[in-house]
Order: structure tokens, then sequence, then C-alpha cells
């Protein structure tokens, strides 16, 4: 079970990308940044977030490539300019990984754990049972599930998902909700405390 006040800087956050970050276009792909948007909240809420995680890392499957509607370079231009923003305001991403392979069986490919993989092999720091994915599908909490983290939904595309679900150990509107619930769990038990 997830206790929110129980996270501290031992802990890491994985955050999808698309419909927690920024704006998820319908039926199609952000192919260069001016098609992204930050959702409400985001980047100063990362601000928030970079306190309490010791590393955030950004997990995002983007097909656009592999169907050939974008480049390598297209994304990294995309992520580029984003970081600039989210560093501006003090936030942090401490890495991004991404998959581009139209083979679901490919091991970085969400739901399956390979992204989970490569920031544990680069980050030996992460434990993964203290960690918690944040996503709007239902393969990001498969994604969490497989790789042995916690899993929280952001209602931002699919509020449509049955709560309580086996794969969700929280639900909420988007990653501010999150953010706000984490931040008043901890401030209740250090209240608790004095």
């Amino acid at each position: 079970m997830l206790i929110l006040s129980e996270i501290n800087k031992d802990w890491t956050l994985f955050l999808d990308r698309d419909g927690v970050i920024n704006v998820e276009r319908h039926l199609d792909y952000v192919k260069k940044y001016e098609e992204f948007a930050f959702m409400p909240g985001l980047p100063e809420v990362l601000k928030e977030l970079a306190a309490i995680f010791s590393k955030i890392v950004i997990v995002t499957n983007q097909r656009g490539i592999g169907r050939g509607f974008m480049t390598d370079q297209d994304l990294s231009d995309i992520h580029q300019r984003m970081m600039e923003e989210i560093t501006a305001v003090g936030g942090r991403i401490d890495k991004i990984y991404y998959c581009s392979s139209m083979d679901n069986s490919h091991p970085d490919r969400k739901p399956n754990p390979g992204m989970a993989f490569n920031a544990k092999d680069d980050f030996p720091g992460i434990e993964l049972d203290k960690s918690i994915v944040v996503g709007n599908n239902i393969s990001d909490m498969e994604f969490g599930r497989n790789a042995g983290m916690y899993t929280v939904h952001v209602r931002t595309t699919h509020p449509d998902i049955d709560n309580p679900h086996p794969l969700i150990d929280l639900s909420c509107s988007d990653l501010p909700e999150f953010t706000q619930m984490l931040l008043n769990a901890q401030r209740l038990e250090h209240f608790q405390r004095q």
C-alpha cells in the first residue's frame, strides 16, 4: 500500500510525459515544440516534486518516431526546450527515457519495464520498491507493476477507468493534485510528530 507520508529523498518518481507533463494531442503526436503545451500547473509543480524525490525521470513511448512522423532529433529538440522551461522555474528532470519501437514486445516499450531498469542502471541508488510511476494510461500502471513500483493514475485523458483498480495504487485528477496530496500528507505527518 502506498503511504504518502513515508515518501522521502530515498524515493524516485517516474513520470509519463503526454497527458501528465504536457497536453496529449488526440490521435496525434507532439512532433515539434510549437505543438507542445504544458498541462495546467506545470512546470512549476516539478519544483515542489524536486524537493521531495531524489530522482525524477520521464519514461515515454514515442511511436511517432517509429512511424516516421518525426525524428529522434525532433524529439531531442522538444525535450531540450521542455527542460529549459522546467529548470527556469526551479524544477528538475534527471533524465528522459523514450522508446520509439513499434514492436510491443520490445523490452523498453511500456508496459514492458525496460526503461525502469535502464534508469536503475544509470542511477544505481534507485530502489524500484521505493519508486512511483505517474501516468494517464493503464499501460503506465502495468509498467509500474512490471517494474515493482507503486502506481498513480491521473485522470487527464481516461477518467472513465474504474477505481479501485488492481493496477492502481492511487488515483487523482492530475500531477498537481497528486503533488498537493503528497505535500498535505507530509505536513500532517510532520505536525503529528511535533
